[in-house]
């Protein structure tokens, strides 16, 4: 059987520096495309394009994860930032929602990470906790996960996956606040905040958690996606 072709999505970053190189360039933790692999499917990098570019780029796939990284714009939920929340990145955002979208319009199965899950709420309509008053729990240091224990909701499609509760690398101060059209929740942390949703009845796999499986060694999460991708 051919590996299904699972697209991810990237970071602009300017500059960054390899040998003697220092300029702007699409880059991605190696977690990502190896967490892919390990599961039994091929990876490709997806670096920013235009917008209008999602829906052929999709066709191409079997498969999508939009990763983890800087804050949505609040101007996406029709909410002002607050002091805590980082700056803008319009162009990833723009690109990311139009992948989403296409993934949701074709059926594509879909899997969030983090902000993942983020950008797929607020394109369903939702809105996101802008700063976590309770952070500490769901992150470490600048450039260190922490780590906490999630619960699956019984009888969801994450549950499938990961049937018991299960401690996770976690890195973010942001979460869903009121869900997007469609979304229930399919697990949360020990203080309510909800850690992965689904989209039940939808054309494909849609799934999307809020902690980051590409830097653990359970390789559960992404199986579940390659295997819906693989199934077609």
């Amino acid at each position: 059987m051919t590996e299904p072709l699972i697209g991810i999505s990237t970071y602009l970053e300017d500059p960054v520096r390899w040998g003697v190189w220092r300029m702007r360039a699409a880059v991605l933790p190696v977690g990502y495309h190896r967490l892919v692999q390990r599961a039994g499917g091929l990876a490709a990098l997806l670096p920013p394009d235009a917008p209008a570019a999602a829906d052929a780029v999709v066709a191409r796939l079997d498969g999508l994860v939009i990763s983890g990284g800087p804050d949505v714009d609040p101007a996406r939920y029709g909410a002002e930032p607050r002091p805590e929340t980082g700056p803008p990145a319009p162009e990833r955002d723009a690109w990311e929602l139009a992948l989403i979208e296409a993934a949701l319009d074709r059926g594509t199965p879909l899997l969030g990470i983090c902000r993942g899950l983020q950008l797929l709420n607020v394109a369903l309509g939702g809105t996101l906790v802008q700063h976590l008053p309770h952070v500490r729990g769901h992150s470490g240091p600048p450039g260190v996960f922490a780590h906490h224990t999630v619960k699956p909701v019984p009888g969801t499609m994450l549950a499938a996956a990961l049937p018991e509760e299960v401690s996770v690398p976690t890195f973010h101060h942001q979460a869903a606040d009121r869900l997007g059209t469609g979304l229930v929740p399919s697990a949360y942390a020990d203080d309510g905040t909800v850690e992965a949703v689904e989209l039940p009845g939808a054309r494909g796999y849609t799934l999307a958690v809020q902690w980051h499986p590409e830097a653990g060694d359970d390789v559960r999460v992404m199986s579940a996606l390659v295997g819906a991708a693989a199934a077609g």
